[in-house]
């Protein structure tokens, strides 16, 4: 399929989502200066494949049999060569675990790539979604191979849901100079109630921290965009709320007081250099020390701070 077949094909399906989620928040572009890049090429008004990758959250309530209302937010990612290869897509719900999440993601791509194989899927994606999720909101330490009468037991008895769990990313990037993007860091890090900074020039540094849902948000919103290099260098996850056994009960493990950071702010440290992107590094193992977070200095730049 040539290029110009492909962009109209990712426009048109936007558009439908766009029309058929239209409620706030229903549908969310992530990236609008990719749509508007995509719409440009599609009318001819350049000639230039566009480089950046379309990025959209769907989110929807979702009713199961035995649970109303379970929140389901649904993030893909186009890729240049879709709908000849599959989007990414992931799914992401406050009652699944991880096993649960990747179970599920495993059953829906099979079902994609034996259905949807070269035409666009996203839709089909959440209506399997919708009628499939409930499948895995069940309690995951039921064997097959237990007795019918322990097994109905554990199935009627009533299991505590999954922690929320506390996420600190410590994220690099080979530089962050982009206005755009430095604006969409703040703006998504402010939406999702995160705290954290992020550091542009050379290298570029984000540290977010919050929920650990709101997190796995911001990231990926954060490395679809056109990087030369992005990764999460070292990530940190906590359960809220834990049981804690009676010694340890002063012990204040909520989600606020997990945090090393009030608010989110991009952090400069008295830049220099021939274009001016370089940080001074003493200043930024500073700023870490004092929120307690010296110890990343070394796992970014391999050295310790002083």
């Amino acid at each position: 399929m040539a290029h110009l077949e492909q962009a109209e094909c990712h426009l048109a399906e936007i558009e439908l989502l766009s029309s058929m989620y239209p409620g706030e928040d229903e549908l969310v572009i992530t990236d609008q200066l990719a749509v508007a890049e995509l719409r440009e090429y599609v009318e001819g008004a350049t000639d230039t494949y566009p480089s950046s990758r379309p990025h959209i959250l769907i989110k929807q309530k979702m009713d199961t049999d035995t649970v109303k209302g379970v929140n389901v937010t649904i993030s893909c990612t186009y890729s240049s060569a879709y709908p000849n290869v599959l989007p990414e897509i992931a799914v992401r719900c406050p009652g699944l675990s991880r096993s649960q999440q990747a179970q599920l993601h495993s059953d829906m791509n099979t079902y994609l790539s034996e259905s949807c194989q070269g035409e666009v899927c996203v839709l089909s994606a959440v209506e399997w979604i919708k009628d499939n999720v409930h499948l895995y909101l069940t309690d995951t330490s039921t064997s097959s191979t237990a007795a019918p009468g322990e097994k109905e037991s554990r199935s009627t008895s009533s299991s505590p849901q999954p922690k929320e769990k506390f996420s600190r990313l410590w994220i690099y990037s080979h530089h962050i100079y982009n206005k755009r993007k430095r604006k969409n860091i703040l703006e998504w890090s402010k939406e999702l109630g995160l705290s954290g900074f992020s550091m542009p020039g050379k290298p570029g540094i984000i540290c977010v921290e919050g929920p650990q849902s709101a997190c796995e948000d911001f990231w990926a919103r954060v490395k679809v965009l056109t990087w030369k290099k992005i990764i999460i260098r070292h990530r940190e996850d906590v359960a809220v709320d834990s049981q804690s056994p009676p010694e340890a009960s002063m012990v204040d493990n909520t989600m606020d007081s997990l945090r090393r950071f009030t608010g989110f702010e991009e952090a400069m440290f008295d830049p220099h250099g021939n274009r001016g992107n370089h940080m001074d590094l003493g200043q930024l193992y500073q700023y870490l020390n004092e929120r307690g977070c010296g110890d990343v200095f070394q796992l970014y730049f391999g050295i310790e701070g002083r």
